[in-house]
């Protein structure tokens, strides 16, 4: 006859499997703790980059690490989802309890290593697709790149429609009367992309002094004339400037910031200050098809660190609903951005009615980008013109 085991034994089995799964986890949590604290303790040449924790966090959904936990202590499988509607309820009710988003690694690792602290940063407006697994990220080239003068040679360049040569220009109802309202920039003007870098593989590596951001500057000049309003294209080699100065890639706000002041002192008629951008992301987080053809997407980054954010919010926040309306899933979100580890001003300050704008990633060509920069403008003018009708202000050619 087969003994049963008497309760006393079952708790005490049971209370032993707890401690050692308590004790496993502890272990767990203080090597992660011990490590990421080293690390991030060490001399900036030999610490870990901020890149290889993104490019790690972005291999763990918020679901997997919970499931992780699950393996350690069974007692969380309960709260894993199955169904689609359970799923919604499990996660909220996961969220509120423990603090931790199924959809934001970030909320179970983020908040506690020193690490990971470049990512509290929040999606204001979410795109079709964005969630904080691949929002826009700030990746500064390695040391060797800023301060190595030799450029990757170029390779289809064929392909590049010259950014100002209109096919077909247009004779606007309304312009600006000469008046530039507009300044366009660059604080991170090298940013260029891999297609046109013969034998450059690596997205960290795609800079260049020539083939870069600032073509997408010089088509979104044509296309605001094309639309009647006048702007200005800052052609600062912001980065350029680093390099002589001895700077770290971290200053290019503040660099570029100076050359933005001196314009906007010649300049009293500047409304609009837009910073333009490439995202470190691959293709397939930085491109949509719309009505057959190849669109780089847009995404619309605001400071958090500055007294115009809640103006600056609501321009991105406005242009990313018109753009949805005529080219649905082409914006990625608006992002505020901000903290310690964070520009959070990103010369937002200076005015309310201030832009960043990460157009394209590394993959991108300039046909799907300069696309892109034409259904910017399109929406952005119509949202000009309409302020200033409401305002009661008629353009040179519909007052006469």
């Amino acid at each position: 006859m087969k003994r049963r085991k008497s309760p006393g034994i079952i708790t005490a089995i049971h209370g032993s499997t707890i401690v050692k799964t308590f004790l496993s986890i502890l272990a767990l949590l203080l090597f992660v703790f011990s490590v990421s604290g080293i690390m991030t303790s060490l001399r900036p040449e030999y610490r870990i980059t901020s890149n290889s924790v993104h490019t790690v966090a972005n291999q763990f959904s918020g679901k997997m690490l919970f499931s992780i936990l699950a393996n350690e202590n069974h007692y969380f499988f309960s709260a894993l989802p199955e169904g689609k509607e359970q799923s919604i309820v499990m996660e909220q009710l996961v969220k509120l309890s423990t603090n931790i988003s199924m959809e934001d690694p970030r909320s179970l690792l983020g908040r506690e290593l020193p690490g990971f602290s470049i990512f509290d940063n929040e999606i204001l407006v979410a795109g079709e697709g964005t969630n904080y697994t691949n929002m826009p990220y700030e990746s500064p080239p390695p040391l060797e790149v800023m301060n190595d003068k030799r450029d990757a040679s170029l390779q289809n360049l064929d392909e590049i429609e010259e950014p100002d040569k209109k096919t077909t220009p247009n004779q606007p109802k309304q312009t600006t009367n000469g008046r530039k309202v507009v300044e366009i920039y660059h604080s991170h003007n090298r940013e260029s992309y891999l297609p046109y870098l013969k034998g450059v593989t690596n997205p960290d590596l795609a800079y260049h002094s020539e083939i870069n951001i600032t073509k997408l500057g010089t088509r979104m000049t044509a296309d605001l004339a094309d639309k009647g309003i006048g702007s200005s294209l800052n052609k600062t080699d912001v980065m350029g400037n680093l390099n002589n100065k001895g700077l770290n890639f971290t200053k290019a706000y503040q660099e570029s910031r100076k050359t933005v002041q001196t314009a906007m002192a010649n300049n009293k008629n500047i409304e609009y200050l837009i910073d333009i951008h490439r995202d470190s992301k691959r293709k397939k987080h930085t491109t949509i098809t719309i009505n057959g053809k190849e669109y780089a997407k847009i995404a619309f980054v605001v400071g958090g660190d500055n007294p115009n954010y809640e103006k600056n919010a609501a321009l991105a926040n406005k242009l990313h609903k018109a753009l949805e309306k005529k080219y649905p899933g082409i914006s990625r979100g608006v992002m505020k951005q901000g903290g310690a580890r964070n520009n959070g001003v990103y010369n937002q300050d200076l005015t309310g009615n201030a832009m960043l704008l990460e157009i394209g990633g590394v993959d991108n060509t300039f046909e799907e980008m300069y696309l892109t920069v034409d259904a910017f403008t399109d929406v952005f003018s119509e949202l000009y013109w309409d302020a200033k009708s409401v305002d009661g202000i008629k353009g040179e050619s519909e007052a006469q």
